[in-house]
């Protein structure tokens, strides 16, 4: 598969080719194909390509079940990618400062403080 090429352009490409080579006398099983197709994945379907060897029988499972489920998985993959670019346009970023507080200095007590002080003693 070659980079930026979707799965439908992918196959496309595969088909003529399988349909070259049986042109001039080369046939292949369902199975081989299916194998050919998951091996030209790229490393980015590895996940993809190991979900379907282990959940599916390679040797019975169709072309058209094999495409279908890798059209599923690019459109879904797709779409998570293009959530998480709208995710990143819609948030900002918010710049901090720091104020440093004035130092309060300590009130001495004044002669109005004494004359209370004196009152309240009273």
């Amino acid at each position: 598969m070659k980079e930026n090429e979707t799965i439908v352009e992918m196959i496309t490409r595969f088909t003529d080719i399988v349909n070259g080579l049986e042109a001039l006398g080369k046939t292949y099983k369902e199975s081989e194909k299916v194998m050919k197709i998951l091996r030209s994945l790229p490393s980015k379907w590895h996940t993809k390509v190991t979900a379907i060897q282990e959940a599916k029988d390679l040797t019975k499972l169709p072309m058209e079940e094999l495409i279908g489920s890798l059209m599923t998985y690019e459109i879904n993959s797709t779409k998570k990618l293009q959530e998480g670019e709208d995710k990143k346009k819609n948030s900002i970023a918010l710049k901090a400062t720091t104020k440093e507080e004035e130092d309060v200095e300590e009130e001495k007590p004044s002669e109005e403080d004494d004359d209370l002080a004196l009152i309240q003693e009273s």
